[in-house]
């Protein structure tokens, strides 16, 4: 895209030139190029931030403990806002054990992972 500025010369004023006889003339040449993508970045305060740091740092270390529970083949979902919900601790147990009643690993194990988790997700 080229611009350029025309000029009218009808004002022999020099001190002040004649605004009004400017004028713009745009003309497109070659390609048009892509318009570019726009993102919009949130920003949080830091409390919010902590927040969310901790947790990140919950679901991720769940991530790795459910791996190490069972084979990449398998796959199991537990969903931490759903445990949250729940009244009591009783009730989210049971709930974790029947979702993990396919795990081949040792009942200790197990047991082990439900109590962390349960601790964990109280500091949420």
């Amino acid at each position: 895209m080229q611009c350029g500025v025309v000029e009218s010369m009808n004002n022999e004023c020099e001190r002040s030139p004649n605004r009004a006889g400017l004028r713009v003339n745009f003309s497109d040449k070659g390609e048009v190029k892509e318009r570019r993508e726009k993102f919009l970045t949130a920003k949080y305060g830091s409390h919010q931030m902590s927040l969310i740091r901790k947790r990140l740092a919950v679901e991720m270390w769940l991530f790795d403990e459910l791996q190490k529970l069972f084979d990449q083949s398998e796959a199991i979902d537990v969903d931490i806002d759903e445990i949250l919900d729940m009244d009591t601790d009783d009730i989210r147990r049971s709930h974790l054990s029947t979702l993990l009643s396919d795990c081949k690993r040792p009942q200790s194990d197990i047991s082990k992972f439900i109590s962390d988790l349960l601790d964990r997700a109280k500091t949420l």
